[in-house]
Parts: C-alpha cells; structure tokens; sequence
C-alpha cells in the first residue's frame, strides 16, 4: 500500500493524531515509546525547535527497530528546506500551519501525505486544489465545532481534523465528531508541559488510553 493512503487510513483509524516536540532526545524518544505502547501508531513530531531535526532523527531510528508499524510525521512545517530536511530522514507525512503550495508540491513529490493548517473557507479551497486530502483546522480552540458544522457542506467529501485546544474531555471531543470532523489533533491536553517536564510517563499512558476511548466512543 502507498504510504500516503497507508497513512491517512491510519489517521482515520486512530481518530487522533497526539503530536508534541521537546527539546530533549531521549525525553522525546520516551514521549513516542509511551505513546506506542498505549496503542499509537501514527505520531506527528513538531519542528519547534533547533533540536527538532536531530531528534526527529532518533526518534526514527528507534522506530525502525522498535516500532516498525510506526508512522512519523513532522509538524509545524512552512518551507521546503524544513520539508526536504526531514523527507531525507524518512518522515512518513507532513503537517503544516499554512498552505505553502511549494511544500506541497515536495509532499506529492514524495508521494507523501500532505495535511496544511486552515482557518477560513478560502484557505480550506486553496488547500484543496493544492491536493490536501485531510486539512488541519488551526487554531481549533478560536473556530470551535460551530465552524466545521458551517463550512463542511461547502466542501463535501472533505477530511478535516481540528488541532490546537482539543481538551481531554468526553464532551469537546464528541462535539468535535458530531460536527464532521474525521480525527482530532492533540496536543499539549494530551502531552501537557508537566507531563514532559515531571517525566510523568506512566500518567501520559493512561491519558493516552483514555484518549482513544473517548474518540472511539465518539467516532
């Protein structure tokens, strides 16, 4: 199967795509393995930083031998140096704050998954005819459900995952799904600077498990 759809079927399947960067390599190789071992398969690691670059290389190496039905994106990408830095590392897709058609085109190049950050109904358009098979509703915390239940019979078929400010909470979440979208973004409410600071891995397992159930039952 191409990883493009292999990956976007993994999305959908999942129903959330936990995503997080921090500064510390083995923190975040700790972060992934907890993530995976609550039942994770599809990640999105963010390009937050310096250290993104050569994290991103170890978190893919410890994949490779402990993970192999891992998918490793990277997030937080807005050009292509970042988008071919990282393609060269092996990053299974591609996430973005923004429509940059050129990082598009290196995505499809690649015959990558492509999945850019929108918050207006033209940007959702542009978005599209740029080849985006799943957008990214960002900042999901200002637009909140009420936007994807306006806009979504504009764009009929479309796959939207809202991202930034989804709560771990069985109510935002199901309201989310109610709305139309297809999986949700989560971020520092799931992998909160506590968690990563405090090395509260046995915390962020159960959080995780929790999670997924709470998408599941909203699915």
């Amino acid at each position: 199967m191409k990883i493009r759809k292999a990956v976007l079927n993994s999305i959908l399947t999942q129903g959330m795509l936990p995503l997080f960067f921090y500064a510390d390599a083995e923190v975040s190789l700790e972060i992934t393995r907890t993530l995976y071992k609550a039942g994770i398969r599809v990640i999105e690691y963010t390009n937050r930083g310096k250290e993104a670059l050569d994290n991103f290389k170890v978190l893919k190496k410890a994949a490779a031998k402990e993970m192999p039905d891992l998918f490793l994106g990277i997030g937080t990408v807005k050009n292509v140096s970042e988008a071919e830095a990282f393609i060269d590392l092996g990053a299974d897709f591609i996430v973005a704050p923004i429509i940059n058609p050129e990082v598009a085109k290196v995505a499809h190049k690649h015959k990558l998954l492509w999945i850019p950050g929108c918050m207006t109904p033209t940007e959702i358009y542009s978005a599209q005819k740029h080849g985006a098979e799943l957008i990214k509703i960002f900042p999901a915390n200002i637009v909140g459900p009420a936007f994807i239940s306006s806009v979504r019979e504009l764009f009929p078929g479309q796959l939207f995952m809202p991202t930034g400010g989804v709560e771990l909470a069985t109510k935002n979440i199901s309201s989310w799904f109610h709305a139309g979208v297809c999986a949700v973004g989560m971020g520092s409410k799931l992998i909160s600077k506590e968690i990563i600071e405090k090395r509260q891995y046995a915390q962020l397992y159960t959080d995780t498990v929790k999670a997924i159930e709470l998408v599941k039952a909203a699915m």
